[in-house]
């Protein structure tokens, strides 16, 4: 992919997308998605063309790519959509629990790697990240209806299956997940409070004790003002966290020892996930409009507070 001139437009990298969400990064220069309304992982050339790797139905949600090219993808179980204009609106989620799905890249196998943690279900997985330890982190946003909405959590789990446990409880409806260059550090905003929060990672799957009042013992990085509910996040090569930010929709970016380091508005109301191409390269996906843009970083159009 080329690199967007200084232009606050972002540049439109594909198109046509069923709720694209997971962004990952490869080698190549393209970029693996997830297409959440379409059920499927997909890759995005660096022309835009796209090419459906693996259907996994349900809800494909977040992505990581392994050193050894297979795909970890948080599967939620599935949404309900409404198209209003040229928009796809999500309307509600399937009541159904949901899963891990571990994809080969090399054969376009997929297969289901954890339904549950022991006897807690797996109710609608969100967003992961790899540890470099053989395991990964991820989010369960819990399944919401009229009246009820699920407390939830952050679960550790292995690649080869042997474990899958959940580490930090209760939590509001989690969802970005990330950690810091060293891995000390793990990310995690919940959508419904506007909240970033971190934990300190002692070993492959523990987190330290807390210190603060919240009853899982993170440390509050940035509580949002205004209507900004809080999506998936990625850590930028400084250290800052980028967490993408729905309705009051872009980028909200955080000090990763707290604080708003400031704002990039984006167009969509969906703007649910973003991944570092390069140092000074960031994609985004915006999802009810079913697109990949591509920004540079930082933007131009980054407001940044004091």
């Amino acid at each position: 992919m080329t690199a967007p001139g200084p232009s606050a437009t972002p540049r439109v990298v594909a198109e046509g997308l069923r709720f694209p969400e997971g962004p990952v990064a490869l080698d190549d220069g393209s970029v693996l998605v997830v297409e959440i309304a379409g059920g499927a992982l997909t890759r995005v050339a660096p022309d835009g063309a796209l090419e459906v790797l693996a259907e996994l139905g349900g809800g494909p949600n977040g992505a990581a790519v392994t050193d050894d090219g297979r795909v970890v993808v948080c599967n939620s179980g599935g949404w309900r959509y409404e198209q209003r204009g040229d928009r796809l609106w999500p309307v509600g989620q399937s009541p159904d629990d949901g899963w891990i799905d571990l994809v080969d890249l090399a054969t376009r196998e997929h297969r289901v790697l954890h339904r549950a943690a022991g006897d807690v279900p797996l109710r609608s997985p969100n967003d992961v990240v790899l540890d470099g330890h053989g395991g990964f982190w991820f989010t369960d946003l819990g399944v919401r209806s009229s009246r009820s909405l699920d407390w939830t959590g952050v679960f550790y789990a292995t690649l080869d299956g042997s474990r899958c446990e959940e580490v930090i409880h209760p939590m509001i409806t989690p969802n970005g997940i990330g950690l810091s260059a060293d891995g000390a550090t793990l990310f995690v905003a919940e959508t419904f409070t506007g909240r970033l929060w971190a934990f300190d990672v002692v070993e492959p799957g523990r987190v330290g004790p807390g210190a603060g009042y919240a009853p899982h013992g993170g440390r509050l990085v940035l509580g949002a003002d205004g209507y900004r509910l809080f999506d998936s996040l990625a850590v930028a090569p400084n250290g800052d966290v980028c967490v993408a930010t729905l309705f009051t929709s872009g980028i909200t970016v955080a000090r990763p020892c707290g604080g708003e380091v400031g704002f990039v508005p984006l167009p969509d109301p969906y703007t649910t996930n973003l991944c570092f191409t390069a140092p000074d390269r960031v994609v985004v996906t915006q999802s009810s409009s079913g697109r990949l843009v591509e920004l540079a970083w930082p933007p131009p159009t980054l407001q940044e507070h004091p």
